[in-house]
This record gives structure tokens, C-alpha cells and sequence, in this order.
């Protein structure tokens, strides 16, 4: 079965679409089920998203909290258990990562950072731009080594 093979239940039956502008027979002629004049009868007629009629918005009437750093960094996270997915004695890089599927390109704009979740019971070589301390300690205590790039 194909999607255009698709079909409604027996009995279920399906509507047609409202074929509107095709004349006064049809019931949607003439204005095409917009009325007469008025802002949503004209083409392009119509408000923005968010417009109250002139009300205060909502997005407009809550109050603002916070800040957004825009010098802060933006790593992807990884944790040290996933990492046992590699042979004993690898170089682990980001592009090898990437290339894995475990970071997402587009995630590590800043670098990738090693979580320390989980146990690793590989010996590897990790190379990463940041390393939490936990993480460090149980790839080093599995007998790896880390590098910061």
C-alpha cells in the first residue's frame, strides 16, 4: 500500500474541499464566503500573528525576566559512557565523534564538552575543547588519556 493508496473506511467516507468563486449555483459564488468589503474580504487582507486589535498583546503585556549572554559558549555535551562504543587504544576527536553520529554538527559551534556520566571501561585517547573533572578522573583511571584542544 502507497500513501496515495490511502482510503477512507467503508462508510466512513470522506469530504470534498469547499470549491469556493466557482458561481451562485454553487452556493460560494460571487464573494467566495467572504462577505462584502471589510478588511478580510480584500486579497492580503487580514492581521499579523499576535494582533489583538489594537489591545495591548499578550507577549507585549508580561513582564521581562532574565538575560541572555550573547558571548556565552555553546558546547555539545557528551557523557564518558558513550564512548565505550570505540576500541581500546583509539584517539577519540571530534570529527570522529561527529562522524559516529554522537555530536550533531551543528550542536558543537563552540566545541564539545565530556561529561563525566556513567562508567568507561575503554583505554583511550580523548581529545576535546572541555572536560568536566569527574570525567577526566574515569578516563584517566580506565588508563586513557585526555587532551584539551
Amino acid at each position: 500500500m502507497k500513501l496515495h493508496e490511502l482510503r477512507p473506511q467503508a462508510g466512513g467516507g470522506s469530504k470534498k474541499p469547499k470549491r469556493v468563486g466557482r458561481g451562485i449555483g454553487s452556493g460560494h459564488g460571487k464573494t467566495s464566503g467572504r462577505g462584502h468589503k471589510g478588511q478580510n474580504a480584500r486579497s492580503g487582507g487580514g492581521v499579523r500573528p499576535g494582533f489583538e486589535g489594537g489591545q495591548m498583546p499578550l507577549i507585549r503585556r508580561l513582564p521581562k525576566r532574565g538575560f541572555t549572554n550573547i558571548f556565552a559558549k555553546e558546547y555539545a555535551i557528551i557523557n564518558v559512557e558513550d564512548l565505550n562504543r570505540f576500541e581500546d587504544n583509539t584517539v577519540v576527536t571530534p570529527e570522529l565523534l561527529i562522524d559516529e553520529g554522537l555530536v550533531k554538527r551543528g550542536k558543537a559551534v563552540d566545541g564539545i564538552k565530556i561529561l563525566g556520566d556513567g562508567d568507561i571501561n575503554k583505554k583511550l585517547t580523548v581529545k576535546a575543547h572541555k572536560f568536566s573533572k569527574t570525567a577526566a578522573e574515569k578516563i584517566e583511571a580506565a588508563g586513557g588519556r585526555i587532551e584539551v584542544i
